[in-house]
Formats: C-alpha cells, sequence, structure tokens
C-alpha cells in the first residue's frame, strides 16, 4: 500500500474537521496503553472483537500508518494523544481520522526508523483482543552498552574498566568473554588510604518480574505484582553497587527499569549479554487461597518438578510471553535457542547453592513458605552458564503479605537479606574468568 501526499493532507485536515463520534463505527475501543522504553515502544489497542489492519511505514521522515477496519472509536480515544509523552524515546506524536468510509488512520510520527511489529493477540486472563504495536529502533539497544552508559553517567568509578570490557566483547561478539584481572582500575583514593585492586568484577543480574502489559498476579487490595517487585529489584541493585565480596566489587544490572514488557528469553539474553555471573528473577507468590504465605527460592529442574506446587508455580510464570503479548509468528533463531532446556547439571548444581544462601537470609526476613529451595522448568532460569534462581518475596494473595510488600521497611529488609545471601554464596563460590557460549 503506498501513500501518496494527498493521503497525509487528508489525514490531517479531517482529524480537525471531524468529530471523534463521527471518525468510525463497528468495533468498541476498549482502552489504549502506551508503554515507552529504552529497548522500545508499545502501543496496545484493546477492543471487543479482533481487528483486522495494514500497515506502512515511511522512512523520511519516519512515519508510521496503521489502517483499521471497523473500529468505533469511543471517549477513551479522546486521552489517547496526551498519553505519548514528550519523553517518549520514538515516538513524537499520533494523528487519527477517517481514511476511508469503515477505515480509521493512525499515524505515528516517529523520532527514528524503526522495525515495527504490528500484530494481533487473542484474549488471555483479563484482556479481550488486542492489536500490538512494537516500535523497535533499527538499531537495537546494545544491553552491555546501555549498562555502561548508565553506570558512566553515575559516576561509577568502574566505568573506564567497564568500557575496556565491552571494547573487549564487541571484538569477538559471537563469544563474549567473562571479565578479566584488571589491577588498579578504581580511581586513586587520598594517599592516606592504599589503593584498592580490583581482582574481579562481579555482575548479578536482577530481573524484576513481568511488567507492561503483564501485571503479574494482583493481591485483594489491587495490589500489582509488577509494582512491588521492580521497587525490590531496584533496593537491591543499589545495594549491590556499594558492596564488595574478599575485595572484588559488586554491580547489578537490571533487565528491566521501568514499567514494560520483556519477554522471557529476552531476559535471559540481556543476562548473558553483560556477562552476568548470577541471575536473580524477583517475584511476588499468589495462590487459590488467602492463606498462603512466606517466602520461597526456585531453581531449575531438568526433570519432574520437585513438587506440585513448584510444577503449578512454574506453569503460571511461564505464561508470561501470552499475557505480556509476544509476537510469536517473530521467526527468532535465538528464541528458538532460548526455549530449548540448554541448562547443564552443573548450573543447576551452582543455582541450587545459591538460592540454599539466599533461602538462610531470607528467613531471617519473615516466614518461609518452605524451607529448602524448589526446583520446577521456568523459563526464565534456562541460561546454560549462569547459576540462576527465582524469588518470591511473599503471597500478594495474602491481605497481610499484600501490605508487607508495598511497605518499604519490608522491601528494604528484603533486599538485605538478598545481598547477604549473594555475598554469603560469593564467599564460598568465587566467581572464575570461563569462556561462554551464546
Amino acid at each position: 500500500m503506498s501513500i501518496q501526499r494527498r493521503d497525509w493532507l487528508k489525514v490531517s485536515g479531517l482529524a480537525l474537521v471531524l468529530g471523534w463520534a463521527d471518525i468510525a463505527k463497528g468495533a468498541s475501543l476498549l482502552a489504549v496503553r502506551v508503554w515507552p522504553a529504552r529497548d522500545y515502544t508499545r502501543v496496545t489497542l484493546e477492543s471487543d472483537v479482533a481487528l483486522k489492519t495494514k500497515y506502512t511505514f515511511v522512512p523520511s521522515p519516519p512515519r508510521l500508518a496503521i489502517d483499521i477496519e471497523g473500529l468505533e472509536l469511543n471517549p477513551s480515544i479522546k486521552e489517547w494523544v496526551g498519553k505519548i509523552k514528550p519523553d517518549d524515546p520514538n515516538i513524537t506524536g499520533v494523528r487519527v481520522a477517517q481514511n476511508s468510509p469503515g477505515v480509521v488512520r493512525m499515524v505515528f510520527d516517529l523520532k527514528q526508523a524503526v522495525q515495527p511489529q504490528v500484530f494481533a493477540l487473542t484474549p488471555v486472563g483479563d484482556y479481550k483482543h488486542r492489536l500490538v504495536l512494537d516500535l523497535y529502533p533499527t538499531t537495537p539497544v546494545d544491553p552491555l552498552e546501555s549498562w555502561i552508559a548508565e553506570r558512566t553517567q553515575s559516576n561509577d568509578p568502574l566505568s573506564d574498566w567497564l568500557n575496556k570490557q565491552a571494547n573487549s566483547a564487541s571484538g569477538n561478539a559471537s563469544t563474549p568473554q567473562a571479565p578479566a584481572i584488571a589491577q588498579n582500575t578504581t580511581p586513586t583514593p587520598p594517599a592516606t588510604a592504599a589503593p584498592p585492586v580490583t581482582d574481579r568484577l562481579i555482575v548479578v543480574a536482577i530481573d524484576a518480574g513481568h511488567g507492561g502489559e503483564d501485571p503479574g498476579a494482583i493481591g485483594p487490595n489491587g495490589t500489582k505484582e509488577k509494582d512491588v517487585v521492580l521497587q525490590i529489584a531496584m533496593k537491591l541493585r543499589d545495594r549491590i553497587n556499594v558492596t564488595t565480596v574478599k575485595g572484588s566489587p559488586m554491580r547489578a544490572f537490571l533487565t528491566r527499569d521501568a514499567d514494560y514488557f520483556v519477554p522471557l528469553h529476552v531476559r535471559v539474553q540481556k543476562a548473558r549479554k553483560v556477562q552476568a555471573d548470577l541471575f536473580v528473577s524477583v517475584h511476588a507468590d499468589a495462590f487459590f487461597t488467602p492463606n498462603a504465605q512466606g517466602a520461597s527460592v526456585f531453581a531449575l529442574s531438568h526433570g519432574a518438578a520437585s513438587s506440585s506446587a513448584a510444577r503449578w508455580m512454574a506453569q503460571q510464570e511461564n505464561k508470561a510471553d501470552l499475557i505480556g503479548g509476544m509476537n510469536f509468528g517473530v521467526k527468532d533463531s535465538q528464541l528458538q535457542q532460548a526455549l530449548l532446556d540448554m541448562s547443564t547439571s552443573a548450573q543447576i548444581k551452582d543455582s541450587l547453592n545459591l538460592g540454599s544462601a539466599l533461602l538462610r537470609e531470607i528467613g531471617s526476613v519473615g516466614r518461609l513458605h518452605k524451607p529448602k529451595v524448589e526446583q520446577a522448568g521456568f523459563a526464565v532460569l534456562k541460561a546454560p552458564d549462569i547459576p540462576s534462581v527465582l524469588v518470591e518475596t511473599a503471597f500478594i494473595s495474602n491481605p497481610d503479605e499484600e501490605a508487607k510488600l508495598s511497605d518499604p521497611n519490608y522491601q528494604n529488609n528484603m533486599a538485605d537479606a538478598l545481598v547477604k545471601g549473594l555475598q554469603k554464596y560469593f564467599e564460598r563460590n568465587p566467581p572464575l574468568a570461563r569462556k561462554r557460549s551464546t
């Protein structure tokens, strides 16, 4: 479909003269949601029936036009333009108009060239039909470069060292090297103190579960899992970034640092890209009844789950891609690889040791749901070379624990316990330089 100049004039002109109630008739638009992030911007149109669309991307100036058939715009669309914030990394603005009888055209003016993915999702959970517009920058955001830029902006004394590591990794992107030994990489302190020696940078990937379209579990009072686990993850990040283990500094990397959806396999890819030594996924548990309580730690299982509850929990967490909205039609070789169970027995053994160290410390914060690390087939724990655990910080389905999860004091105590557990693990299991496959 080509878009002629007269079409663009018609779009901008009709938007001015038509009333909102006159734009389209047919289906009802239930909600419009915008999720801006550095990785990509997502726009979701939720309707009572499936929407039929065609779209065209025009590179100069960059803009995306979506023609939607049979859409009846309701008052919610009046507030839609205001949802595009000035700091959105990809979208400048949006225009809506009647393109032809029964067809609404939405035009997105973009800040940069994008690789759009437009796909439909069938009803799942509380959602009806969804039309998803994912706007990925033509030049993808590199997790390692982004992380280094963040550390540099925060005046991290290790930023120069991290840059050297990034340059080294980019020279052989197919096989990134584990952090090597680096001497005296921090700025020289005052003469009264001896210069510290950085023998090994320890990188911990912190994965705040759910996000964006996927709220996770919702407590009886409306607390969303995605919100509280991000708060805990950020507190844990801040503690890790000022922690050392036997002279080696620790640094945290967040797989998401805002409210947006990250597919499960992408979380694993990000952790591997920054050469993480550990992967800790933070969640809040939920069950059918409000009586279940306590924190839990899970590791991956090659075979059967350690309990029926663990198996059920893994099944629930693995639905994140369906609820969050992933385009399964895209042929992604990395996705196909990530969906394979590549984890080794050694990785699972290390994950169990990590989980035990965390569980011991979490027990000082409050009640444990189970006294030992459980195992099940969690997709997000399938990094073949990174010890990985999933921490359920409390039961959000329990009203008392829902209140605790929203309490900054409980969040701080949980973050304190987790960082202590990480320290104890590394004291017993010093990280070693190792070559990783991708």
